[in-house]
Formats: structure tokens, sequence, C-alpha cells
């Protein structure tokens, strides 16, 4: 906004230089003024087609012609000229490049007024802005380049962290295993024993040793169940992977826990179904948002579901179409008997979904 009002201030600068200095006809100009302030405010914003800027240059010749003012009609069209650098593909550019160059060589010619200036000043103004295009054009293809291969990066280094927790998981798999086996079967053993003992002497010690030989395998069986289940898993991996990806500073991200989402009963299949979608949404903002802002909502529905709904802005509102990892997201989610929405906004991109409880 504020390089917006620093050349608005510029044009209407230069406006004022060209009616005091150069009309006739103050009538005509402010005329021509107040039209060319209508159409450069929408200049304004960053998608302004070019057609409004060839419109705004043409207003400028028309008012050159019926004035006869070559100089300061050429720097108002130098000054769109470079306003439009930044904001249209190299073909456009060149053409609105080509279009006001041609109206200020035009304007030379029909007043016979600085035309050496005007076509040697015009092609070094060219040369500039077509050299300033193509730096601005190869500084955005290797920032492209370097998101994308930050985003393989981060790729590789989750695949290394889920390895990571598939090799724990085997290693508590196999110590539960192995507990179960020695541990578990010696208590067995010594129960029955325990048994045989009481059923021979009547002595009530070996009921309570058995009691105690009971409960120590009651507790090696939860000990058991423990390893075998995984670290964390529905919305506390959520939360995990959240902080992972903040720590990395890679996305500045807004979690909400709504009152009652924690006490919903969540199989670890279905935890599993929510971190992969919204660690698929995340990874869709790391490589295609440029605002790397998101705003995850998790909460207890009406019907007593477990809802979420993930969504970050967007700069340009155009038609989007599905890709592998959210069309995969989908029907995961639908496997489960659960739904999964997706849309967009004007301002933003949302993806909505229910998974069921147990």
């Amino acid at each position: 906004m504020t390089s917006f009002l620093l050349r608005f201030g510029l044009y209407c600068t230069l406006w004022v230089f060209m009616i005091f200095f150069a009309s006739d006809s103050t009538l005509i100009s402010l005329s021509m003024l107040i039209a060319s302030l209508a159409v450069y405010f929408f200049l304004s914003h960053e998608y302004t087609s070019v057609y409004i800027y060839i419109l705004l240059s043409a207003l400028l010749f028309i008012h050159g012609l019926i004035i006869h003012d070559v100089l300061f009609t050429s720097l108002l069209l130098a000054l769109i000229t470079i306003t439009a650098l930044f904001r249209f593909t190299k073909r456009l550019l060149y053409l609105f490049i080509g279009i006001n160059y041609f109206f200020a060589v035009i304007l030379a010619y029909i007043h016979k007024e600085h035309m050496i200036a005007t076509v040697f000043i015009g092609s070094m103004l060219v040369f500039l802005i077509v050299k300033l295009n193509e730096m601005s054009t190869q500084n955005k293809e290797q920032q492209a380049f370097y998101q994308e291969m930050n985003a393989d990066y981060r790729q590789l280094k989750r695949l290394h962290v889920s390895a990571e927790e598939m090799a724990k998981a085997e290693e508590r798999t196999r110590i539960a295993r192995e507990i179960h086996d020695s541990v578990g079967h010696r208590l067995t053993a010594l129960i029955m024993k325990l048994e045989i003992l009481y059923l021979q002497k009547k002595d009530e010690q070996f009921l309570e040793l058995k009691k105690m030989a009971n409960e120590s395998l009651t507790e090696t069986r939860e000990a058991v169940q423990t390893l075998q289940e995984s670290e964390t898993s529905g919305i506390p991996a959520v939360v995990q992977l959240i902080r992972k990806l903040e720590a990395e500073s890679q996305l500045l991200i807004q979690f909400t826990l709504k009152e009652g989402a924690l006490t919903l009963p969540i199989s670890n299949e279905h935890g599993v179904v929510l971190y992969r979608v919204i660690q698929e949404c995340l990874t869709n903002v790391m490589r295609h948002s440029p605002s790397k802002q998101v705003t995850i909502l998790i909460g207890k529905s009406a019907v007593n579901t477990l809802s979420f709904t993930i969504s970050n802005p967007i700069s340009i509102n155009e038609k989007f179409s599905l890709g592998f990892g959210l069309t995969n997201m989908q029907a995961r989610v639908k496997e489960i008997g659960g739904q999964l929405y997706i849309h967009q906004t004007e301002e933003q991109f949302v993806v909505q979904g229910m998974i069921p409880n147990e």
C-alpha cells in the first residue's frame, strides 16, 4: 500500500506540472486528470488486467495530442510502464512496453519536439525494464526451485522420522512378545503350581501367593498391551506434528481444540486417518501457499463425531483441481465411514471433514 501511495503521489505531481507548464486548456486537462485517476486506482490491485494499463496509456496519449505535450506525457507513460514491470508475464509486458514506446515516439513526431531525446531515452528505459524483468523472472524461478527443494527435504526428513518410528514400534513389539512368552508363561505356571499346593495342603498362604501372582500377571499383560500400542495417535499426534512444523519455521499455525474433542473415543485407525489428512493439508500449504498461514480447528459435532477444519488464505482465486494427495485422503476418510469436503472461497482454501467415533 505504501508503494502504491508513493507512485500515486508522483503520478499526481507530474500531472500538476503538466497542467501548469504545458497545458493551454486547463479545463480539458482537469477533465482528463479525473478520468485518468479513476482508471489509475484500478492499478492498486495486484492482478489488474493489462487492458486497464493500455486504457490509461491511451488517455495520456490523447491528452498529449490535445495539449501538444511530449515531455510530461512521456514521463507519465514511463511511470506506468515501470509500475507494470512486476505485474505481467514477459509477453504481456513486452506488448505494453511497445505500446507506450510507440505512443511517446508518435507524440514527439507529430509535435516535432524532443524527437531524438524521446527515442534515445525511451530505448534506454526499455532496455532497463527488460533487464529488470529478466532478473525478476530469474529470482522467482530460483525461489520456486528453492521451495521445491526445501519441500523435498522436509518430505525426506518426515520419511526418516517415520522410519525411526517404525523401527521403535518393531522393537516395542519384540520386547512385548518376549515379556509375554517368558514372564507371562512363568507366572501362569506359578499360579497353577500354587493352586495345586493349596489343594494338597489347604494352606491359606498359598492363596495369598496365588493372588499376588495373578496381580503380577495382570500388570504384565497391561504392560505388554501398552508396548504394542503406538506412542502417539489421533489428536496427540496432530499436536506433535504442529509443534514439529512450527519449530522448523515452515508454517504459522493457529490450532484450536474445542471443548469435548478430547473426550471422544477415537480408535487408532481413525486417529491415523485424521493425522494423515492434516499432514497432507499442511504439506500442500508448504508447497503452494505463499502466506504459509494455516488455521486448524478440531471439535465435537452436533451428532457426537469428531469434526475438523483446515483453512489457509489464497492470493489468486483460480479454479482448483484435486490432486492425488487430497483425492487419496477423501478415499481414506470414506473407508472409515467419515466425510471430507474440499472447497475454495474468494479468500481461503478450506478442507472440512467428519470422522466417526468408536
